[in-house]
């Protein structure tokens, strides 16, 4: 009986620690740019001028915004590239190309209305925008500035520049305060997102650019161009690093961080690990394209994108 019940434990982890399978393919309108959970709904922007909403427990898109299209250089009408969306209390935040030089058009939608809050005459290349509350937007400039945006007013309430590399990404912490941004020389800035002041700067692991961060419970994890999957500690500003075989495109953390993902060799797979242990858990095979995003639901469940129009939900067990 005891041989049987450790032969059975020992199967269990061995099918813990291998390969996982999708439970879940989510087939969107364009190739996928940005995701983001809300209240167990899925927001996916597209290349396609297109925001969709998909209820996770109903399986079923429930909401779609069309953008109009923009003329690009050729003088064609194309659809934009949405390239960030962000969603607070009824309201949505959307970034998309304007076909202007590389300046961004910055969009409200509420009351089934959108607005243009901000064109490309403002002649700002902004890569990325999210909420930092229903009022205020954090940018992440391509020349690797933070900026803060009053919707009301529609100014901004400070410009930060934070190093002179290139702007990689940047993401909120669970309350908002704290922003961290990443760059292509490796280095990660800490911002405290109503003032722009940098608060700590974690430095030392990744010597490349930083593709993607994620931003839990005071850790944050780094997807580097030299295959180092970062882990910084931000009290204490010490890190450490998972080696990948290949460039690391993507990551994300499970709500507790306890838990990593990492895009970690050239077949698109997944690689779960125990932060503590530094051991691999599970390794999610499946992705046909190279990864762009990672988010947990839970300390289970996450979902995944990349540069194809097909979002996958697995689940570690």
């Amino acid at each position: 009986m005891i041989k049987a019940f450790i032969l059975s434990l020992m199967l269990h982890c061995a099918s813990y620690a291998g390969n996982v399978t999708p439970i879940l393919e989510i087939e969107a309108k364009g190739t996928v740019k940005d995701i983001m959970i809300e209240a167990n709904k899925l927001y996916i922007a597209t290349d396609c001028g297109v925001v969709q909403v998909y209820d996770i427990e109903k399986k079923e898109f429930v909401q779609e915004i069309s953008l109009p299209k923009v003329k690009d250089f050729m003088g064609d009408m194309i659809p934009p590239k949405v390239f960030s969306v962000d969603f607070i209390d009824g309201r949505f935040l959307l970034l998309s190309d304007s076909g202007k030089g590389g300046y961004a058009n910055l969009w409200m939608h509420e009351n089934n209305e959108t607005k243009l809050l901000m064109d490309y005459s403002s002649k700002k290349a902004i890569i990325k925008a999210k909420l930092v509350d229903k009022e205020h937007v954090l940018f992440g400039y391509l020349g690797n500035e933070a900026g803060l945006f009053d919707i009301k007013t529609k100014k901004e309430l400070y410009r930060v520049q934070l190093s002179p590399s290139k702007f990689s990404d940047f993401k909120l912490n669970e309350d908002k305060s704290r922003a961290v941004y990443a760059c292509e020389s490796g280095v990660l800035n800490i911002i405290d997102t109503k003032t722009g002041k940098i608060v700590k700067v974690l430095e030392g692991i990744n010597l490349d650019n930083v593709y993607k961060v994620d931003f839990k419970q005071g850790i944050v994890s780094g997807a580097g161009q030299d295959r180092k999957g970062s882990l910084y500690d931000t009290k204490s500003g010490k890190g450490d690093f998972l080696q990948g075989k290949f460039l690391i495109y993507a990551t994300g953390l499970s709500p507790s961080a306890k838990r990593v993902a990492f895009a970690m060799d050239e077949d698109n797979d997944i690689s779960i690990y125990n932060i503590s242990t530094k051991s691999r858990i599970a390794l999610l095979k499946g992705q046909k394209s190279t990864l762009n995003t990672i988010i947990f639901l839970d300390e289970d469940r996450l979902l995944s994108s990349s540069d194809d129009n097909v979002i996958m939900m697995w689940k570690l067990n």
